[in-house]
């Protein structure tokens, strides 16, 4: 358990987060656009709480990495 805590406080640091964010940004857009085009462009019905995890899905996968990356250096 001490592992994850280490992880999950590295992976906060303003660094990690801020490049976390830009990535998630970007991903988010493009991972939108492919799951929810048709009701983005259309004006069909969006799904909120999926157009939500397809932003904080990459959040997570990027500051994960970045912040073992961080730890294993």
């Amino acid at each position: 358990m001490k592992r994850v805590g280490v992880i999950v406080c590295t992976a906060c640091r303003p660094e990690i987060a801020w490049a976390a964010l830009k990535i998630s940004l970007v991903v988010g857009v493009l991972l939108n656009l492919v799951n929810q085009g048709e009701a983005l462009l259309g004006g069909g019905a969006v799904d909120w709480s999926r157009g939500f995890l397809n932003f904080l899905v990459p959040y997570c996968v990027s500051s994960y990495s970045a912040a073992l990356n961080a730890i294993q250096k």
